[in-house]
């Protein structure tokens, strides 16, 4: 069970990127629960529907990953520049579709996620505030799928980390005012973020240019490569299906958790905070692995795929099992960075208990699923995704919640029970080898001849 050092050297980078992506968004609610808990209510709600549409993007960045790594893998590497080149440009267009839908319909969708009245004015307003500048998170996760394809992920960290000291910068002088800069709360926030993400969309592409080199344009696409472009599309909603239909479901989740008032959100909001410091090294190993993975699927070595997948998750889930326990052990001073409110405290440590079984759930559906998805069985975590996630998680949460009245307590049984099923699920889907069928490169051949 030991992780070789090309795994390492792929991940440890991984680890500080995602550790830093997860601060930009989290050190917004930590500081602006020094401002108003009604503003922690507002940004989280914000995020979670802003964080459901930017999903789109990852139609093409996803697809973008794995034909990147199999066409390596197989030695295919002069095409990838129309890859490049049809990420960038439709992703684009996908950003400016999204924030017309945030400008005009960020009211409408606030209320029919019960969003509490007090909270809607600064979570529209954030929206908006956001909203008119989705091309730039397009932009960052299209380029850093294009550098961790590659291989190159001390680059895409090192944009991270000058993003990350931006935004708290941005942050300490916006959200409560410096010197003749007044107080803009909310829309504190939503300026600094911006601009943190101008500076790091700048640093991406120059990475881009310096590492990879390849031209993106319209004219790569001349003549048109239908082939290329309908399976990246086919692809690409294959893959987005299942994180599209999970992310809907926790926006439903949080409309149930909507019912039961700013305390139970905010307890909700902070102990998700706290868990994605749990499976941070989760998703370190398993990006790197699936970069890895990848690479040999195009190449057709199944075995060692295999096996890489498997001490990836064993890794996977000794180390979130660890930072589990010692999330919950250091829970009563953890969750007073945010809020001193007795109640939210003791309900944020009852869920963080059921949480450390949850988390090895997690660890196993997300090592098990880059995997899977980059050897494109999407339809198969389509279907599995579909059915638990809404069955279980949602109905059955909603069951737990309100007519068994155990609230936010009967949601987190709810996706604990999700998470398990989902990766039993696929580490049986690994074992029996049907993941092998789905060889993109070898089709990809097939259909062009």
């Amino acid at each position: 069970m030991v992780l070789d050092k090309k795994l390492l050297n792929l991940a440890w980078p991984i680890f500080i990127e995602l550790l830093l992506l997860m601060l930009l968004g989290n050190v917004d609610q930590i500081m602006i629960s020094r401002y108003s808990q009604n503003a922690v209510a507002a940004v989280g709600n914000a995020n979670q529907i802003i964080g459901l549409l930017t999903l789109f993007f990852s139609i093409l960045s996803t697809a973008s990953v794995i034909l990147i790594t199999q066409y390596k893998g197989a030695g295919r590497e002069g095409e990838l520049n129309k890859i490049y080149s049809l990420a960038v440009i439709v992703n684009l267009v996908i950003s400016g579709i999204i924030s017309l839908i945030l400008w005009f319909f960020n009211i409408k969708i606030l209320n029919a996620l019960s969003v509490p009245a007090e909270v809607i004015p600064d979570a529209s307003k954030y929206m908006v505030l956001t909203g008119s500048f989705m091309f730039l998170q397009a932009m960052m996760i299209t380029f850093s799928s294009f550098l961790k394809s590659n291989h190159l992920t001390k680059q895409s960290m090192k944009v991270s980390v000058i993003t990350n000291i931006t935004n708290i910068f941005g942050n300490l002088i916006l959200i409560n005012g410096i010197g003749f800069i007044p107080a803009l709360g909310v829309t504190g926030i939503a300026i600094s973020t911006s601009v943190s993400r101008w500076i790091g969309v700048v640093l991406m592409i120059m990475m881009y240019r310096k590492h990879i080199g390849d031209k993106i344009s319209l004219s790569v696409l001349n003549p048109l490569p239908k082939v290329l472009i309908r399976n990246t599309i086919k692809v690409g909603l294959a893959s987005a299906g299942f994180s599209f239909s999970y992310n809907l479901s926790q926006i439903v989740i949080l409309s149930v958790i909507n019912l039961f008032g700013t305390t139970t959100i905010n307890a909700k909001i902070y102990t998700s905070i706290l868990v994605t410091f749990t499976y941070l090294s989760t998703l370190a190993i398993s990006n790197a692995s699936q970069i890895i993975v990848g690479n040999k699927v195009g190449a057709g070595d199944y075995d060692e795929a295999e096996q890489r997948t498997w001490v990836a998750l064993r890794w996977s889930m000794l180390t979130c099992l660890i930072m589990s326990l010692i999330t919950y052990s250091m829970s009563d001073n953890l969750f007073r960075i945010f809020t001193a409110d007795p109640e939210i405290i003791r309900l944020g440590k009852t869920i963080l208990l059921i949480d450390i079984l949850l988390e090895q759930g997690r660890a196993g559906n997300i090592c098990l699923l880059q995997s899977l998805q980059v050897a494109n069985d999407n339809k198969y975590l389509f279907k599995i995704t579909v059915i638990s996630t809404w069955a279980i998680a949602v109905i059955g949460g909603y069951v737990l919640a309100v007519v068994f009245d155990m609230g936010l307590v009967g949601i987190w049984i709810a996706m604990t029970a999700d998470e398990i099923l989902r990766a039993v699920l696929s580490a049986i889907r690994w074992k029996n080898g049907k993941w092998k069928e789905h060889r993109l490169v070898e089709k990809m051949e097939v259909k062009a001849a």
